[in-house]
């Protein structure tokens, strides 16, 4: 079968681009400004170009770095863009839009590479929210004059088979004779994985007695984990609501543990949960490594796409390209 070329920006700790290696993609570059999530991806594919550099200063043309031509010809650009604040933040006077500022920069690369598809991710609110409105006309006015059929939607991971409600804002658009062919992907059958199910076996791994009553307990899937920026957050499950949606499953989100509960461990104390726990809730594979210390593999896992959600999308953007041209009209 024929697979695809793609030129993934944000790239973050790969996870997005290898839900989309599933799906069909292959990677000629990814780019990222994160030394930590840059190292994630060359521990995990070292034969993917990673080239770790702020997005602002990419320019495919740019004729002092020919080697960046290589992207001219792929067939896919995606990207997990940094959440962007709501317009009435961005009018304060202190407020930094450089997350606005990096999704225009997507947008301006699509300008100069034009990929048969484009896939952009990022918070719910830039799908439907009010405050966004600005924002969605401006991207589809742009795509929509360099010939683009645009789509949005809004998606939980849980409906993916992750043990997470997780809900993202995409954007998908394919240039002129393959929008007519795109679905969106429907949920998976069945109800979404739990956490106890999901986490049951690694919080008994060390011998907690705790284990079985606790995964029987965490009988629903979580709240999205938050990652926080690199400025601030990602030691722990996220602001205080998070902290008790958490606390509600049997979780003490106050902080990461290094591994999981001990045997001695009190059987009716909240464990917390490790860096390679949260994976398992963000569906990262067990084989995909995340360099760094607690905190910072902890940030590039929370602020991750979770594989099945970027190989379900991946999935139905292929059936596009796969498609064809538009149907003709009597």
């Amino acid at each position: 079968m024929t697979r695809f070329t793609s030129l993934e920006l944000c790239a973050g700790s790969g996870a997005q681009a290898l839900g989309l290696e599933r799906a069909g993609f292959d990677p000629v570059m990814l780019i990222d400004n994160n030394e930590f999530a840059c190292r994630t991806i060359r521990l995990n594919r070292p034969q993917w170009d990673v080239r770790c550099r702020d997005l602002m200063s990419f320019d495919p043309l740019d004729e002092d770095e020919p080697d960046l031509r290589k992207v001219l010809d792929i067939d896919l650009i995606s990207g997990g863009m940094p959440r962007i604040k709501a317009a009435a933040a961005v009018a304060r006077p202190d407020s930094d839009d450089h997350e606005r500022s990096l999704l225009r920069a997507a947008i301006s690369v699509l300008m100069a590479v034009r990929p048969k598809a484009l896939m952009l991710e990022n918070l719910e609110g830039l799908v439907q929210d009010n405050n966004y409105a600005d924002d969605r006309s401006w991207i589809e006015a742009e795509l929509e004059h360099l010939g683009y059929r645009t789509f949005w939607r809004v998606l939980d991971a849980a409906d993916f088979g992750v043990p997470q409600h997780r809900r993202s804002g995409f954007l998908v658009a394919l240039a002129e004779g393959y929008g007519y062919d795109f679905v969106w992907p429907e949920p998976h059958p069945g109800p979404p994985p739990t956490v106890g199910q999901a986490l049951g076996a690694s919080m008994g791994a060390n011998g907690w007695p705790g284990a079985e009553q606790w995964a029987a307990a965490a009988d629903r899937p979580g709240p999205a984990l938050i990652g926080g920026s690199d400025n601030r957050g990602g030691g722990d499950l996220g602001p205080t609501g998070s902290k008790k949606a958490w606390a509600a499953l049997g979780v003490e989100g106050a902080s990461l543990s290094d591994e999981s509960p001990s045997a001695g461990f009190p059987v009716d104390h909240w464990p917390r949960l490790s860096v390679r726990q949260t994976a398992i809730l963000q569906a990262i594979p067990d084989d995909w490594r995340i360099y760094g210390r607690k905190t910072r593999a902890y940030r590039q896992i929370g602020n991750a796409l979770p594989p099945p959600v970027a190989e379900a999308v991946g999935r139905s953007i292929v059936a596009a390209l796969r498609g064809g041209t538009a149907p003709t009209v009597d």
